[in-house]
């Protein structure tokens, strides 16, 4: 066996995301550069690894058990490095944290300042959407995941990070309703929606149950920048959190709808698991956070106060 530790990440991450696309995409690599080491890595096992059904990438039974070993090689090969830098005094390791896809907009400044002073930490930040992140807390695979909605159905501690509001959302050329009730609204504008499992998607059907708003569905996108996009280009109306739009607001290409009831708010909430075992790392990050918030939410989100 002659495998390296790049043909071990490699493979580890193309298992973990079944899609050699999106394993380049993580690692920064080409695609074919992802497929050249991944097919060097197989070719030292007699037994597949893997096997492509139509489009679809599948991990066999034989390369779910390699994955797990290569996980625990590339695991103690980052403790080799981190405890070399825990003997200069230097705090080190990595700090795991998973995201909604709009926390984007939010969880680097909460990460910028704390990294730049411990330059040896490294991070590992999945950004996807809300049923993804909470199963990778549920299964103790990150130190924390930030949301706008707690979940019920997992035992949990959080922090509040600052609000979380959304407002109803047109280009410069959407119309105005001065004084119609919200029913007649929505029941007028075509909607964009978010993919399903999306916190934001959540947030809405929520009120529109609550209201029961029968609601006018013009299309559904997988990110919240898709929405945005899909907004500009005058395709519908959506209702998106303001913590995203800074700067289209800002030039005006796209404004609030004024509407009753709106916006609608939450937080965002750094969270983790109860009587969990932080390392150093996670350790000294949630330290840094609560003696920083106010300071970093003054800095960076003092805009939004004005929405």
């Amino acid at each position: 066996m002659n495998y390296t530790l790049h043909q071990l990440q490699v493979f580890l991450k193309v298992a973990d995301l079944k899609s050699i696309t999106k394993a380049a995409e993580a690692l920064f690599l080409s695609q074919p550069a992802v497929s050249i080491q991944l097919r060097n890595f197989q070719d030292q096992f007699e037994i597949p690894l893997y096997e492509i059904i139509g489009r679809k990438l599948y991990i066999t039974e034989f390369g779910n058990e390699i994955s797990h070993a290569a996980r625990n090689i590339i695991d103690e090969v980052y403790a080799i490095n981190y405890k070399t830098l825990e003997f200069k005094g230097l705090l080190s390791g990595k700090l795991k944290i998973s995201i909604v896809s709009t926390g984007k907009y939010v969880m680097p400044y909460f990460l910028s300042d704390f990294l730049k002073i411990n330059d040896n930490v490294e991070l590992q930040l999945d950004v996807t959407n809300k049923t993804m992140v909470l199963e990778s807390l549920n299964s103790n695979e990150v130190d924390f995941s930030l949301v706008s909605i707690l979940p019920k159905d997992i035992n949990i501690e959080s922090m509040t990070l600052m609000e979380n509001k959304l407002f109803l959302i047109g280009n410069r050329n959407a119309p105005q309703f001065d004084g119609e009730e919200s029913r007649t609204i929505f029941e007028k504008l075509p909607l964009i929606y978010r993919e399903k499992g999306s916190g934001t998607r959540g947030l809405m059907e929520y009120y529109f149950d609550k209201m029961q708003i029968t609601m006018k569905k013009k299309m559904e996108l997988t990110s919240n920048e898709a929405v945005k996009q899909a907004v500009l280009a005058g395709l519908g109306n959506s209702v998106m959190p303001i913590i995203g739009l800074k700067n289209e607001l800002i030039s005006g290409d796209l404004q609030i709808i004024p509407i009753a009831e709106f916006p609608i708010t939450t937080n965002w909430q750094l969270i983790w698991l109860k009587n969990k075992k932080f390392s150093p790392v996670a350790k000294a990050y949630l330290e840094y956070i609560d003696a920083n918030l106010s300071r970093m939410v003054a800095e960076h989100f003092i805009w939004a106060a004005k929405y």
